[in-house]
């Protein structure tokens, strides 16, 4: 049948790899991906086993690499992803690898300390620049200050107060003090003012100047905004002060000349020397960019060949050296139907290594569980994942992956029954499925887009689901098509006369009633009825019938569910389970809700529209059972009370079969030394020609399933049971209100829908002439996003959360264990991050 249906099965088995060729066998069995190495040395400090070395020189590789990646993306330059999957390097190529590294990583060194040293030097002659332009006009200002200061103490006395207070005598001296000039962040200037004026009493003299382009951070390559500033003051002690000052808020501080001509023999040195920078940085730009182009090409390959080799000396890592140091030992897990496939693996690596001696693979007998492989493809991955979220199944037990992948999409479309909404959803998933080979090839780093790529097949079932239900409620974004002609006779139940024309054309409050309504031509064809968009009661209608068929699918998957667990009892070859679990909670199941599904089906082939009046109420039917009551109205066949009594009786009858019948007899049987804790597999067994002796498929299984005396604990047995029987027996009623659901979100789902046209399309539709036109185009812009946002986004969320609960609990409790763990085999296609530390 395939591991879809159950998962693989598995054996443990030993490898013994020659030193020379465990290499090369290990990377092949990861070029093959289907064997699980166990970790042979748990006790062994990770920095204390035998290739450590090469472990930790794959992660400077790494480190190497990730540095020449951040540089490369620091320039904007492309990485070639060619797709291509290189084999491992054999060891000695390591070393080449590591020498290129190193090199790339020392010449970028080298670029970027020149680079920002250049850089650096070129920020310093830029800011002294703008000190010397800005501060000519400073010096200018003070010349002009001091004539008219010559001329009107007054003038000096309002310019130069913090200079001094004779004004008079002390104008002329304005000149001669003492001044440091400087850059710093514009930001900064505020309180660098507050700061002067505090620390030297107002003794000084701050003229400051914005700098009108932004100037570039050497070590981040921000661009952050300075000013110019120069500070007069007079006597080395408040020099002292200035500088301190300067110095705590990282002011920069450059020589300034006193006279003009200075000031321009300095200015003119400086632009020489930033045009001389300027060539340099150029030339070493292109140099940079040139060795990180080279390297854009190649660095794809080189990370999957470094983490190819660090996955192996990872996994060699947990291998354990035989006394003579000649051969590694391990262990691992891996399918028996592929035992072939990696023994010509073990012998490619032989071959490649050039080792004369042969590998050996060794099947062992064991008592631990194996682990459960399940083989998928794109399609049944994402159900697969849907059920693993769930719990990894149990070794061997029935897969409930493939029953989901009908009854998901389908319950979720009973939900979500639109035809409109379905078809939306189906383009979207049918995009992403037919763009997945480009979609995959942009490897698109977002979590929610993964989200919804992983599940493109189940958006595309669900969406072809919803359509089917859609046409089923004649429900297409909340309007209903005409596809056959209507069997409603169009007379008003009252008066049995006609609607005249007028009480058709917009009436609000029409209220259909099938007992004298639907009389022409038999039932609708297809689906529902278009006339019941028309009708006030409609929901009162398909309340009913929704009803009924939500609870039809939720007894219909249950028992579905209970028929799966007789396949994992008759696998595991567990006899009692049949006839004390199995056969009990199939009667009690078909005695109470069996019995009322089939009541809905007898009520809608033998009751009529005409006969609504008297036709029996289900629900109290269903109550007046356990009642042991009668009612002439709900009295429908000849011996029916005593029926329904017998299969009261009959399903309470069941309750004390699934509790006390197993534990007791599991007792009898371990008082007699007949109990057997472990149950064999049927399906793993063959008979020899004799009919005598019992063969294995695999030594795991022998060990593991061999009879053993074990002791019988009769208390927790019982107790488990009586959990079991509880839950279960509680468990069938609530799981089938549970299916309510489905009736419930299928309501609310048509009923928004039917809002929002209402209160948005519906009115702008109304709007008559051009202007209405107009209207319309805003209107629909709203209404589709509305749409798309809540009806189909939120809602489908909704529904698709509620179908996950049926499947996870109403479905798999009745047979799903899930008490398994998932098979992790050692993978090239799956690279993490090996490292010394995990």
């Amino acid at each position: 049948m395939g591991s879809l249906f159950r998962s693989e099965e598995m054996t443990l088995c030993q490898l013994f790899l020659q030193s020379e060729a465990a290499y090369a066998c290990v990377s092949e069995l990861g070029e093959l991906g289907l064997v699980q190495f166990r970790d042979l040395n748990p006790e062994v400090n990770a920095f204390q086993r035998k290739f450590v070395n090469e472990v930790r020189r794959c992660d400077e590789m790494e480190r190497k690499l990730r540095f020449l990646e951040k540089e490369i993306k620091k320039d904007g330059i492309p990485m070639l992803d060619t797709g291509d999957n290189p084999d491992a390097p054999v060891p000695r190529e390591m070393i080449d690898l590591e020498a290129t590294f190193e090199k790339l990583e020392n010449e970028m060194k080298e670029v970027n300390g020149n680079t920002e040293a250049l850089k650096r030097n070129y920020l310093e002659l830029t800011e002294l620049k703008h000190i010397l332009r800005k501060t000519q006009t400073f010096f200018e200002e003070a010349e002009i200050h001091h004539v008219q200061a010559m001329h009107d103490p007054s003038l000096t006395d309002e310019n130069f107060g913090l200079l001094g207070e004779e004004q008079s005598q002390r104008a002329g001296q304005a000149l001669r003090l003492g001044f440091v000039a400087g850059v710093i962040i514009r930001e900064k200037i505020p309180a660098f003012e507050r700061m002067l004026w505090r620390v030297c009493r107002g003794n000084v003299f701050l003229r400051q100047a914005e700098i009108d382009t932004p100037l570039e951070d050497p070590v981040t390559g921000d661009q952050v905004n300075k000013s110019v500033f120069i500070i007069f003051f007079q006597g080395e002690q408040l020099k002292s002060r200035v500088k301190k000052i300067c110095e705590g808020f990282r002011a920069t501080l450059y020589p300034c000349p006193e006279t003009p001509a200075e000031r321009r023999e300095m200015a003119i040195g400086v632009m020489t020397r930033i045009e001389d920078l300027n060539t340099v940085l150029g030339q070493t730009q292109d140099h940079r960019h040139r060795v990180l182009v080279a390297a854009a090409r190649n660095i794809k390959i080189w990370f999957i060949k470094v983490r190819k080799i660090k996955a192996i000396y990872y996994t060699l890592n947990m291998l354990n050296l035989d006394v003579t140091q000649k051969c590694l030992i391990a262990e691992c897990w891996c399918p028996v139907q592929d035992l072939d496939r990696i023994q010509q693996a073990l012998r490619r690596g032989t071959e490649r290594s050039g080792s004369s001696v042969p590998s050996i693979l060794n099947r062992m007998k064991t008592k631990e569980v194996p682990p459960t492989y399940n083989r998928n493809n794109k399609f049944t991955r994402g159900f697969q994942n849907i059920i693993d979220a769930y719990g990894i199944s149990t070794y061997q037990e029935v897969n409930p992956a493939p029953w989901a992948i009908i009854s998901f999409p389908f319950l979720f479309a009973v939900m979500f029954g639109d035809f409109g909404h379905g078809f939306i959803m189906f383009l979207v998933g049918l995009f992403l499925v037919t763009r997945e080979k480009q979609l995959q090839a942009q490897k698109i780093n977002n979590e929610i887009f993964d989200m919804f790529f992983g599940g493109r097949y189940i958006i595309l079932l669900m969406g072809l689901f919803s359509m089917y239900t859609g046409l089923i409620y004649n429900d297409i974004f909340s309007k209903s098509f005409k596809f056959f002609d209507s069997s409603w006779d169009p007379h008003d139940p009252k008066t049995l006369k006609p609607y005249d024309a007028a009480t058709l054309s917009g009436s609000t409050s029409l209220t259909l009633d099938p007992n004298v309504s639907f009389t022409k031509g038999g039932p609708y064809p297809f689906g529902l009825d278009p006339v019941w968009a028309l009708s006030s009661n409609k929901i009162t209608a398909l309340n009913s019938f929704k009803m009924k068929i939500s609870v039809i699918f939720g007894v219909s998957q249950m028992t579905l569910g209970v028929i799966l667990s007789i396949i994992n009892h008759r696998f595991f070859n567990r006899k009692v389970n049949i006839y004390c679990e199995f056969i009990p909670q199939v009667i009690f199941l078909a005695s109470i809700f069996g019995y009322l599904v089939c009541e809905i089906f007898i009520k809608w082939i033998v009751f009529s529209v005409k006969d609504s009046t008297t036709a029996p109420n289900l629900l109290i039917g269903l109550i007046q059972m356990f009642l042991f009551q009668t009612d002439e109205k709900n009295l429908w066949y000849s011996g029916q009370e005593g029926f329904q009594a017998f299969l009261v009786i009959l399903a309470a009858i069941c309750v004390p079969w699934m509790w006390l019948i197993k534990p007791f007899y599991q007792r009898y049987q371990q008082t007699h030394g007949q109990y057997n804790y472990h149950e064999v597999p049927t399906s793993s067994l063959l008979d020899d020609s004799e009919g005598e002796e019992v063969i294995y498929h695999s030594d795991t299984e022998r060990s593991q399933y061999d009879p053993e005396p074990e002791e019988f604990d009769f208390g927790e047995t019982f107790t488990h049971q009586s959990i079991h029987t509880i839950e279960y027996c509680l468990g069938c009623i609530s799981h089938t209100a549970s299916y309510l659901r489905l009736w419930a979100l299928s309501l609310a789902h048509a009923q928004l829908s039917e809002v929002l046209w209402n209160m948005v399309m519906r009115t702008a539709l109304q709007i008559p002439d051009f202007k209405g036109a107009i209207v319309l185009v805003a209107v629909f812009a709203f209404w589709a996003c509305a749409t798309v946002i809540v009806l189909i986004l939120m809602e489908g969320l909704s529904a698709f959360l509620h179908t996950l609960r049926l499947h996870w609990v109403e479905f798999n409790s009745k047979f799903y264990e899930g008490q398994g763990y998932k098979f992790h085999p050692f993978s090239f296609g799956d690279l993490s991050e090996f490292s010394i530390e995990d």
